[in-house]
């Protein structure tokens, strides 16, 4: 298993997608992911927790069979209104599953699977069960090897949105393969091109991907085909 921001190599059984932020491009970057691993072997896709949907609308899990075919695709609760899942939760009156429910699924999951892929909600530190507890602490009840992609935008702000998220992975001593950028533009401006150069400088960690603005407008066979090309850097193993 790769060790935390130094390298590049993905040999775990959960690959964890965590955001510095709110649409950031989670879904897509978790989407090209599932393309790549499965040229590989088997891939399940699970969201913990989808918030702003009803029970009969399209949630990113959705978008993701839309945009690669995959069918091996888990939904841990949904929740009707655009906020953290333990404040939808909480408004809804809707009891939340426990981080020990999540993992239970995802070490299922993963017993039978090359690869379980993790998107979560929002941010890293977004609580997803009733006592709070995050993604990160979701990872920490795992038995198996897992590792972290942290998604984050290219334009201002970026670098201390990852720098914070990458210092938090660390200090709870959890392993990092790499920053993708979710939405990088065709015509990147000045703050942007920095950015790329500064970001592993800054968190120390490499940047391994860049998912191409309006990718997640492409039909299937347009993004499965390219998608390996946005995630060139990172190796499975």
């Amino acid at each position: 298993m790769s060790s935390a921001g130094t390298a590049k190599r993905v040999s775990p059984a959960v690959l964890f997608v965590a955001g510095t932020d709110t649409d950031v491009g989670k879904t897509v970057a978790t989407a090209a992911l599932a393309v790549v691993a499965s040229a590989r072997g088997s891939v399940a896709v699970m969201k913990p927790a989808q918030t702003g949907v009803t029970g009969d609308e399209p949630g990113d899990l959705d978008e993701v069979r839309r945009l690669t075919g995959l069918t091996d695709l888990h939904e841990g609760i949904r929740l009707r209104d655009p906020l953290a899942p333990t404040t939808a939760g909480r408004r809804e009156g809707v009891p939340l599953p426990s981080v020990d429910t999540h993992a239970k699924t995802i070490g299922d999951l993963a017993a039978e699977r090359e690869l379980v892929i993790v998107e979560g909600a929002g941010g890293l530190l977004v609580g997803l069960d009733e006592d709070g507890h995050d993604l990160a602490d979701l990872a920490g009840r795992l038995e198996v090897p897992f590792t972290f992609v942290v998604v984050a935008r290219a334009g201002l702000g970026t670098l201390n949105h990852a720098g914070l998220t990458v210092e938090a992975l660390r200090s709870r001593g959890l392993p990092i393969a790499g920053l993708v950028i979710g939405s990088w533009p065709a015509e990147p401006d000045l703050a942007e091109q920095c950015n790329l150069e500064d970001l592993p400088a800054t968190t120390g960690v490499p940047v391994v991907g860049r998912i191409p603005a309006g990718a997640g407008q492409l039909d299937r066979q347009a993004f499965t085909r390219a998608a390996p090309t946005w995630l060139a850097s990172l190796d499975f193993g």
